[in-house]
């Protein structure tokens, strides 16, 4: 798929901060498991919501930045992990989520970089747990550590086949960001952002996406701010329309 820049759905004003969404209460007792992964740190704490049986991906999202509230219960991360997971959306996966070192009751403390270590852990585990390809998706920070872990040469036992960055920040706190893992990174990669995204002005992301090593896309979310604000089914239904054309594709082309 190639790369280009797409504005997608329409969508108002974005008003609403980022909460948490409420999950362990609502999910069936069968469909939830909680777990521990052995990470470098220690403990992280997980969740996963369990797919169908005859899955044929296997699916991480990772959650916004720690420091400000940031956790697996994050809305942006439960409604992705909605898209990957639900059967109407088409996929039913299993669903990997965690807490980064020092979130929740994650060990260690927060760093800001060992964080990609995180990642790979989580990989891991998957990877042991289903023996089956995966998509590694982050929100925000999380999207940061997703694109480092695995587009490193660390992650190269991984079997990632899709990489999903949502709200990937370029600015904040007064220092950009700049994202070289990208430029010889060739697993299929999606940027997916609101066009009033404050920590990710779409200039910027756009040039991001330009660096980044083929196949790519990029699309935009009209009127969405970063936390997706009142926008979240318009990001689920471009998040699910890029993985269905992206993983029909390598079905087709290659086995599972």
């Amino acid at each position: 798929m190639s790369g280009m820049t797409a504005t997608i759905a329409s969508a108002q004003p974005a008003t609403n901060s980022d909460t948490p969404s409420p999950d362990i209460a609502n999910a069936p007792p069968s469909s939830l498991k909680t777990l521990d992964i052995h990470g470098p740190a220690g403990r992280l704490e997980a969740l996963l919501n369990e797919g169908s049986p005859d899955a044929p991906f296997a699916a991480l999202v990772c959650h916004p930045h720690p420091l400000g509230g940031g956790t697996m219960h994050n809305k942006v991360v439960y409604h992705a992990m909605k898209v990957l997971n639900e059967p109407g959306f088409g996929f039913g996966f299993p669903v990997l989520r965690f807490n980064f070192r020092g979130a929740g009751l994650s060990h260690g403390a927060h760093d800001g970089n060992a964080e990609t270590a995180d990642v790979l852990a989580a990989l891991d585990w998957l990877e042991n747990a289903y023996k089956l390809p995966v998509v590694a998706a982050g929100f925000s920070f999380g999207a940061a550590m997703t694109l480092r872990a695995c587009c490193s040469r660390a992650s190269t036992s991984t079997n990632i086949r899709a990489l999903v960055a949502l709200g990937l920040p370029t600015h904040a706190n007064g220092k950009d960001y700049r994202y070289p893992c990208l430029t010889n990174c060739t697993i299929p990669k999606l940027f997916l952002s609101g066009d009033h995204d404050q920590f990710a002005p779409a200039a910027q992301l756009a040039q991001i996406a330009a660096s980044a090593s083929e196949p790519k896309r990029l699309l935009f979310i009209p009127g969405a701010d970063h936390f997706f604000s009142s926008q979240l089914d318009p990001m689920q239904q471009a998040l699910a329309g890029w993985l269905q054309d992206q993983l029909q594709d390598q079905t087709k082309e290659q086995p599972l």
